[in-house]
């Protein structure tokens, strides 16, 4: 499974998720697994920067599937519960049935070679000397890369010079939780940063979303979910399998990030003057959004398009708005639209965008893109917001939002659409959420909102909330 991950870019949970069917695993067994598969992924170049102190070559000079199986064996001697003995032994196991003997006395002499130190002393080893360089050190003790490390920094304001040392003003506390206390880090600059980061590495709890008009969280609360904090949709499942609830069965409900319905319920709050007819869903596949605002929209007796420019997503997108009876699933490029200009009173543009706001659900993605790559990310966001905006009417809104809270697919997107536009206008975005704290931007963005997991335990999602008025100012 790894190995499909690392050679064919393929999606970890869904790879586990039929695996775990196909073997029948439950219960324990599939905890396993999963701790597994997550962990090792989760914590790769870290466990690299270790093996790399412990073999006689280098890590490119390791058979692929040789390392993904030392990456295993690793994790279980540093991340888990298994005894030192049983961890080498399943893994030399492993090693032979993956590889072949020939690797066996290798991978052996690696693993107990790591043993016999715990991760701390590891990392102490391995990683490089907080004070002298922050940013490499963190991005070994939580295994992201350098750049996606100072792209956190750079969006929570501990800016870090080129080759030099953090320069932001003193950094927010520590939300208790994170795992940080008592290891002298939080004192050394890019406090918050850390925070974020080791939020990364935390399982995410499930969170569920009740499609209004459908189910309501009262229900999944009588089977066992707890209400969530903010969303008025959202409910949090401690354990088990939530296609088990019936709402959840029955698709009347839905696994989503709290942080996701909030957005559209952003969008959904905002004033707009006279009837509402139709909204727009511009990127609607998988159809998560889709699907919650599609409920709200029957209750308001408004339609929703929900479009997307490959065929299987709109696929999807379609499943998941079957039977709200307010929504209609369309192929449509977003970039190119066949809808004439002004025909919609709210639209929402979740762009395609890196991912790093999941990184918690999806932790191979950081290893699956660079920062080269932002770059045309933020040509394709750039098109996809001026077509939302010219898809709406005047005096309708619309909502801008990323999972990932990389500056250049966020405030510099808008800013650069902003600046040559005089017929928009920037809403309080944190201020129709009101009831959620620490989601303003630093100024002068503090319109725009900024979830992050160790804040608010949701994915890193980024909303903005654009009013087309058809006359200039940018302030609403």
């Amino acid at each position: 499974m790894l190995n499909a991950v690392a050679e064919r870019d393929a999606y970890a949970n869904l790879l586990l998720a039929a695996a775990l069917r196909e073997r029948g695993l439950r219960g324990q067994d599939a905890a396993l697994a999963t701790e597994l598969v997550y962990g090792t992924l989760r914590n790769r170049s870290c466990y690299d920067a270790i093996i790399g102190l412990c073999a006689d070559r280098g890590l490119d000079q390791i058979d692929p599937p040789v390392l993904e199986v030392l990456r295993l064996g690793t994790h279980q001697l540093l991340g888990m519960r298994v005894k030192a003995h049983a961890a080498v032994a399943t893994t030399v196991d492993l090693a032979i049935a993956v590889a072949g003997r020939r690797p066996a006395g290798f991978v052996n002499a690696v693993l107990r070679r790591i043993a016999p130190r715990d991760i701390e002393s590891w990392i102490a080893l391995a990683a490089e000397d907080r004070a002298a360089d922050p940013v490499g050190h963190l991005s070994v003790r939580y295994s992201h890369p350098r750049w996606i490390v100072t792209a956190f920094a750079d969006a929570l304001g501990e800016i870090v010079p080129e080759g030099g040392r953090p320069v932001a003003a003193p950094p927010a506390p520590l939300q208790s939780g994170t795992g940080l206390a008592g290891t002298g880090l939080a004192g050394a600059g890019l406090a918050e940063t850390e925070a974020a980061l080791a939020a990364d590495q935390e399982r995410p709890a499930v969170t569920l979303a009740a499609v209004p008009g459908l189910a309501d969280p009262g229900e999944l609360a009588s089977a066992g979910a707890q209400p969530a904090r903010w969303s008025p949709f959202g409910a949090y499942l401690s354990g088990g399998d939530p296609g088990a609830l019936p709402a959840v069965d029955e698709r009347r409900a839905a696994v989503q990030d709290e942080a996701s319905q909030l957005a559209v319920l952003a969008l959904t709050r905002a004033d707009i003057e006279g009837p509402e007819r139709v909204w727009l869903d511009l990127c609607a596949g998988p159809g998560g959004k889709a699907r919650l605002l599609a409920g709200i929209a029957a209750e308001r007796g408004v339609r929703l398009i929900a479009a997307d420019t490959h065929e299987h997503r709109a696929r999807l997108a379609a499943e998941a708005v079957r039977g709200t009876g307010a929504a209609r699933a369309v192929t449509a490029d977003g970039s190119a639209p066949a809808w004439r200009p002004g025909a919609f009173d709210r639209v929402l543009a979740d762009v395609p965008c890196s991912g790093l706001g999941s990184l918690r659900r999806r932790p191979e993605a950081r290893w699956r893109r660079d920062a080269s790559g932002i770059a045309g990310l933020s040509d394709l966001q750039r098109a996809l917001l001026v077509s939302a905006i010219e898809a709406t009417r005047t005096g309708g809104v619309i909502a801008y939002v990323t999972c990932s809270p990389h500056l250049a697919e966020t405030r510099d997107v808008l800013e650069r659409i902003l600046a040559s536009r005089q017929d928009v206008d920037v809403l309080d975005c944190p201020a129709l959420l009101a009831e959620v704290p620490e989601l303003r931007c630093q100024e002068p963005y503090s319109r725009y909102a900024q979830f992050w997991p160790h804040r608010h335990g949701t994915d890193a999602n980024f909303v903005a909330l654009l009013r087309r008025s058809g006359q200039g100012g940018r302030s609403g």
